[in-house]
């Protein structure tokens, strides 16, 4: 019998598609989706924060509470912050980087512990044909960036930015449309900077996508507002186009982005904003509540501005420190309980937009079903937001059009 290997992922889509990878390049070894079968267990690791690299070693805690005897390895952006320190501590068997993930089988094989983290210049060449678990595909594109954000490590983990093959993106593409896959998801370390290297651009690459037999919808994961250009604004009312874009802001604050390095500018971001709700979109973003600096003025400021924006999703947290970025250093820093107010300040401000978008759209929901949980199916709408269904019929996979509804405060509900 083969041996059976469970992976724990943690963080961003990007992960999710580089622990897709390794599931299709093991061929020694079966997947179990059941931790406790395990012979052993690939760690793909988040580092964005130190809180990050906590719940990494709090998981691997939690394995040897359990008297598991399965092997421990690390990946991920953890290998290059955490794997070495792990590693001397005998808590983990090998550590191996990002660019090494199609050799799975051979360091799943070693007896002795080794520490391999690869070429931070990397480019994946496998195509993925298979996702498992999931109704929707994650297609990576590119892998690093070249922003250098005050806060943030990850571009010394993951390496400068650097696109995807065009024709090997449109091979998976194919392969997975063929394989009954629908929605695709563009993931990366920063999305929007895809074609910049290779003379092309986003939506070029999206176009060519939407011919592909078996494409019905695409979704972008977080883009910078910079990355909306003239040519992107050209593919916004195609069918085919998720009508919910989610932009990372960070900030509303004029100088708490300027603290951060960001690249944005509020005013330009609002008029952005605006010219997409006018063309029906939901917009989401990222926020970061208590970066040092953030005094109660700058906060107000921030509060005053979000109002202003036609936000309905958001993807909020409180700053963590990093060690090894710029913010690390800053003064003064921020209470972390004042953080959380302030997160759930914004939190529930974003909560009631969402509430107040789906209350006002008047058309039919195309919903893509993901899973079943206690009798009821489980989806997404195109404006990203989810819908509860109860049917007698099974529903997992399929696409419905959904025109009777009734919008509740925590998600929009159905029966048919």
């Amino acid at each position: 019998m083969k041996k059976k290997v469970f992976f724990k992922t943690f963080g961003c889509r990007t992960n999710i598609y580089d622990s897709q990878v390794m599931m299709s390049s093991l061929k020694e070894y079966d997947i179990t989706e059941d931790e406790s079968e395990a012979d052993v267990i690939v760690i793909n690791s988040c580092t964005v924060t130190n809180g990050a690299d906590t719940h990494v070693r709090s998981y691997i805690s939690q394995i040897e509470k359990s008297k598991s005897d399965a092997k421990l390895f690390l990946t991920g952006c953890g290998a290059h912050t955490k794997g070495e320190s792990l590693l001397k501590e005998n808590r983990i068997h090998g550590v191996f980087g990002q660019s090494e993930k199609q050799k799975i089988d051979t360091f799943l094989k070693k007896d002795q512990p080794f520490y391999e983290l690869g070429d931070l210049n990397h480019i994946d060449d496998m195509v993925v044909d298979e996702f498992v678990g999931k109704s929707r595909a994650f297609i990576k594109i590119q892998e690093g960036c070249n922003f250098r954000c005050s806060y943030c490590i990850i571009p010394f983990v993951r390496g400068d930015a650097r696109s995807m093959d065009e024709s090997r993106i449109l091979e998976q593409i194919s392969r997975l449309g063929a394989n009954g896959f629908g929605e695709f998801i563009l993931t990366g370390t920063n999305v929007g900077s895809y074609g910049g290297d290779t003379k092309t651009s986003l939506a070029r690459l999206m176009k060519k996508m939407s011919q592909v037999r078996g494409v019905r919808r695409i979704r972008l994961g977080s883009v910078e507002p910079i990355q909306i250009t003239d040519e992107f604004k050209e593919i916004l009312d195609e069918p085919w186009m998720e009508k919910h874009m989610h932009i990372a802001l960070q900030h509303t604050s004029v100088k708490m982005l300027k603290l951060m390095n960001r690249r944005n500018v509020y005013k330009q971001d609002r008029e952005l904003f605006e010219f997409l709700a006018d063309k029906g979109f939901a917009i989401g973003t990222d926020f970061i509540t208590g970066h040092p600096g953030e005094s109660e003025e700058l906060w107000k400021e921030a509060m005053t501005n979000a109002k202003a924006l036609p936000l309905t999703h958001l993807h909020a947290f409180t700053y963590s420190k990093r060690d090894g970025t710029p913010s690390a250093h800053m003064k003064p820093e921020v209470n972390g309980k004042l953080a959380k107010v302030r997160l759930h300040e914004i939190e529930s401000l974003v909560k009631q937009k969402n509430y107040e978008f789906r209350n006002s759209y008047n058309g039919s929901l195309d919903v893509l079903i993901e899973s079943q949980k206690d009798g009821l199916y489980h989806g997404l709408d195109q404006h990203f937001n989810k819908i509860i269904i109860k049917s007698d019929e099974d529903l997992v996979g399929n696409w419905l059009n959904i025109e009777k509804y009734e919008v509740k405060e925590d998600a929009n509900y159905a029966s048919i």
